[in-house]
């Protein structure tokens, strides 16, 4: 037989607590619910954006190791060679001068938009409201007229018969020009073509930057007018810090749009005369859909891509940048 020994509590002793698994508190699951449905709101955004253009990249990239020519196209065969694109692309002269091409273009044109701009926004605050909203319509009539129109208008206007520049620049006083072909070189004609990009990127840049200036208090400037500031000394004191952020952010988007512009440069003058204003857009149009080397153009692609990235990168570390100034 099984023996048991009944345990006797002394009188007036209390028994011990039995163990309690302990719950997390309502604070801590509060925190963990804060810092929980950020990522669940954006979690459809960034599924949907990982659909639309992750799996097209990874296509890109696949395109990029094959040799996938027209016949190879047509017979559906898969041509494995590896890295053969990219070392035929990198060992190319012409893709390297076509290259520095479109970075001196690039530079130039995101440069001079935002000189423009930023004298057109510090105009439009200085000016009267009537003369302000003539300035305004006519950048919005600039900037919705279709690409195709304008560039057509531009045909027109640099032609070197009949364009209104030359009979202007003729009645000027300057008769060297009668007859001048501004398409004659690749030099001309990237600055046609630059002019034409001008036209069309100013008007956002100088709205964006406007609504930067409206957000500095017009209390700062009258302190610095107190404290003998001229306009120079202003401007760094009280509008720079107001559009430093947003300068940071057109440039980005400036450089974005410019370095792959490509209908302008086509519709002009397809990259001539003689190839001297092709940049790597035309390039990579002239490799792939042109001459039907489709993996040589996806490997030209997947390098302007990860320009693209290192310029994303750099932009998103000057924005955590400017944040945490901000912040400190």
């Amino acid at each position: 037989m099984t023996s048991t020994k009944e345990v006797t509590m002394p009188a007036g002793a209390t028994p011990p607590a039995s163990p309690r698994v302990s719950s997390p508190s309502p604070r801590k699951r509060l925190r963990i619910g804060e810092r929980t449905v950020p990522y669940l709101l954006i979690l459809p955004a960034l599924v949907s954006i990982l659909v639309l253009l992750g799996w097209p990249t990874l296509q890109l990239l696949g395109i990029s190791l094959r040799k996938l020519d027209l016949r190879e196209l047509v017979s559906g065969q898969m041509v494995w060679v590896g890295f053969d694109n990219y070392t035929t692309t990198l060992t190319d002269p012409q893709f390297w001068e076509i290259t520095v091409r479109t970075l001196v273009f690039t530079t130039a044109i995101v440069v001079a938009t935002l000189l423009v701009s930023l004298f057109l926004a510090l105009l439009m605050r200085h000016l009267g409201p009537v003369i302000r909203i003539i300035l305004q319509v006519t950048l919005v009539l600039a900037w919705a007229t279709p690409v195709i129109a304008t560039t057509t208008v531009f045909q027109w206007m640099f032609d070197q018969q009949y364009g209104i520049l030359n009979k202007t620049l003729d009645r000027l006083g300057f008769h060297g020009f009668i007859g001048y072909s501004w398409f004659s070189s690749g030099t001309s004609t990237l600055t046609v073509i630059g002019l034409l990009i001008l036209w069309q990127a100013v008007p956002f840049v100088t709205f964006t930057l406007y609504a930067g200036l409206l957000g500095a208090p017009k209390e700062h400037y009258e302190a610095a007018g107190i404290d003998g500031a001229n306009p120079w000394q202003a401007f760094w004191a009280v509008s720079w810090p107001a559009i430093r952020p947003i300068m940071t952010m057109v440039t980005f988007l400036s450089v974005l749009w410019d370095f792959k512009v490509f209908a302008q440069v086509w519709a002009i003058r397809q990259g001539g005369p003689d190839g001297e204003s092709t940049t790597l857009p035309i390039y990579l149009y002239l490799k792939g859909v042109a001459g039907s080397h489709f993996g040589t153009s996806a490997a030209v692609a997947t390098l302007m891509l990860l320009v693209l990235i290192l310029l994303t990168a750099r932009y998103v570390q000057l924005l955590v940048r400017t944040k945490e100034g901000d912040l400190s």
